[in-house]
């Protein structure tokens, strides 16, 4: 009898073991699959706020580019965002500078900005605030090196 329920022990102990090296395999695939979900962009689109008239202007801004917005360049390295079976997260690692009034340029923000949480990493300037809206993968404006070109 005692033989027979180390047998039972034993083969419930087998049999979970199974279950969690199954759980664990889904488990990597699904992170496989996300990863995968992941697309990277040539354009990330940043809306900014002039505080002083109060006008908000959104913009395009190609990755490696630096786009001026008053006072403000700003310079997206990538553009990340997810297709349409996934839910929507979309990111941005930018740098910002300001030029000062005696024209020099100052790193007031280097860092990820999230679409889905625009206040969370926004660069906040004493009159200009700039947030990332989203990433696209074609512009209406042409490329840097186009646009030299013409």
């Amino acid at each position: 009898m005692v033989v027979s329920s180390q047998r039972i022990q034993m083969r419930r102990i087998i049999a979970a073991a199974s279950l969690f090296a199954i759980a664990g395999a889904s488990l990597l695939s699904m992170t496989a699959s996300v990863e995968a979900a992941r697309i990277t962009n040539p354009v990330a689109v940043f809306s900014g706020i002039d505080k002083i008239t109060g006008r908000i202007t959104t913009f395009d801004v190609y990755i490696g580019e630096t786009v001026q917005f008053g006072a403000l360049q700003v310079t997206p390295r990538v553009c990340y965002s997810r297709d349409d079976t996934e839910a929507p997260k979309t990111d941005t690692f930018v740098e910002v500078d300001e030029i000062t009034l005696d024209r020099k340029i100052r790193r007031i923000f280097t860092g990820w900005m999230f679409a889905d949480s625009p206040g969370l990493n926004a660069v906040e300037h004493p009159v200009y605030d700039v947030w990332l809206n989203s990433c696209k993968a074609k512009s209406d404006l042409p490329p840097p090196d186009s646009a030299a070109k013409q």
